[in-house]
């Protein structure tokens, strides 16, 4: 008996119906995407080797899928080689590629190659796949769908004033309210780490901070001591454990605490430039808040940094994220080249949508008439009338084969496809609605008028 086949951990395959609610979240980035200015790129689902690796720290380094050489891989690996038993010595000589990680070290190598080609400042998004050989749980995948949106090649910071603006534009396109899109500066936390005395120790102090909505104060503070932060520290950071107030008065904080750090008053300055315009031209459903813990892509971001939570309604991780990073095409040789982006999370955002309900009905339909097959002697006049519908951009059908009128009649209700055309009276046709139950007699006219409500 031959066994049950099964598709990888973290993986999934998508229904119908799946990659249509999917396709419609899509077309909504897109659309809005377009609308601000930006211009889609595709890169190719792997890259060289060297292309990747170095670029996430260690730990993305571990995530990275690589792609054995082809054909016999082991050739030219010495019989040393193999008895270190060292990975790292011996994977570059039986792989040179890699899956992609995500789309933004892919993207800082496609402006270094083809900046000849390029009008900067250049405002680009990407919808493609992204591999990363994690632990699978809600939310988080091996195989997943990013969705960015960057522009390299200007230092304004009207480009994050503007970069809130389009997460606000396509969460309201997409019915949800109440989204936080969170913003934080990596030259605060420099600041902070400043002032505290612990600038050596930024990584670890900000990678404790970040945790403190989920393990709580205390915890907090027992991993910055054993990262080394001293108590004297911690006492000069206690106002960050209980940071609330409106985002002016969380700057007049900030300003006070980072009053002896040019840098964090830099962040600052920066920070209350987006936030006060954000304020003066005002967002449609979302809210901006500002988080001092939030520290994330410290490797590489350099100014504002963005993340983006679901509704209060819903338990999810994060649903978007991002920030400024002045030279990430410094590490392919192209220097000061700074540039901002943001990236939603298509499977999150998915998954956020389908739990609050907020998926358009008319979305899943794929199908919206199916002419029952009534044999040969109509089949031709059925085809004649589908081609027309088609032709009107509706979306018909016809039974395949000369079956029971009952087995076409569920065919249809088991693909929800709403309305059937059951018999045919010489010039017209007897469309039933398949929710009501109601029958009507149309002629073609009519009947292309009623398929395109």
């Amino acid at each position: 008996m031959a066994q049950k086949p099964s598709i990888p951990k973290g993986t999934r395959d998508f229904s119908p119906a799946e990659v249509a609610k999917r396709n419609y979240i899509i077309s909504v980035m897109r659309d809005h995407f377009e609308k601000f200015g930006y211009q889609p790129i595709e890169t190719p689902s792997f890259e060289n080797s060297d292309t990747l690796m170095g670029k996430y720290g260690d730990e993305g380094d571990r995530l990275i899928f690589k792609i054995l050489n082809s054909g016999d891989y082991l050739d030219g690996v010495s019989a040393e080689d193999l008895q270190i038993k060292n990975y790292k010595q011996l994977t570059p000589k039986i792989s040179e590629k890699a899956l992609r990680y995500d789309l933004t070290v892919p993207f800082a190598r496609y402006v270094v190659q083809h900046q000849s080609e390029i009008e900067f400042p250049f405002k680009r998004y990407q919808i493609q796949p992204v591999w990363r050989a994690d632990r699978p749980q809600k939310g988080r995948f091996r195989e997943f769908y990013q969705c960015d949106a960057d522009v390299v090649g200007s230092t304004s910071l009207w480009q994050e004033v503007e970069l809130v603006q389009l997460y606000d534009s396509v969460f309201t396109a997409l019915g949800l309210e109440g989204v936080i899109i969170k913003i934080n500066n990596r030259k605060i936390l420099s600041g902070i780490a400043e002032v505290i005395g612990a600038s050596n120790k930024l990584i670890d102090f900000t990678v404790a901070l970040d945790k403190l909505d989920k393990i709580g104060v205390e915890a907090v503070k027992k991993e910055m001591l054993e990262k080394g932060i001293s108590e004297g520290a911690l006492e000069k950071v206690q106002p960050l454990f209980h940071f609330t107030g409106t985002i002016h008065e969380k700057i007049a904080k900030l300003s006070t605490l980072l009053s002896a750090s040019e840098e964090g008053k830099e962040g600052i300055r920066e920070l209350q430039f987006i936030c006060d315009n954000i304020a003066k031209l005002g967002l449609k459903k979302s809210i901006l808040d500002l988080d001092v813990t939030l520290a994330r892509g410290l490797n590489y971001y350099t100014g504002a940094i963005f993340e983006v939570a679901p509704p209060a309604t819903v338990a999810m991780g994060s649903i978007g994220g991002g920030g400024r990073y002045d030279d990430l095409t410094g590490i392919f040789g192209l220097k000061n080249m700074s540039g901002v982006g943001i990236s939603f999370g298509l499977d999150r955002i998915y998954l956020v949508l389908e739990e609050l309900n907020l998926f358009p009905q008319t979305v899943t339909i794929a199908t919206k008439v199916l002419f029952l097959n009534f044999g040969e002697s109509q089949t031709f006049e059925v085809m004649k009338a589908i081609t027309l519908l088609r032709n009107q951009n509706i979306k018909a059908e016809m039974y395949p084969d000369n079956a029971k009128i009952d087995k076409q009649f569920k065919h249809a209700e088991r693909r929800g496809i709403p309305f059937v055309v059951k018999e045919i009276l010489g010039s017209s046709f007897i469309l039933k609605d398949i929710q009501t139950g109601e029958q009507m007699q149309l002629n073609i006219t009519e009947l292309i008028h009623k398929l395109s409500d």
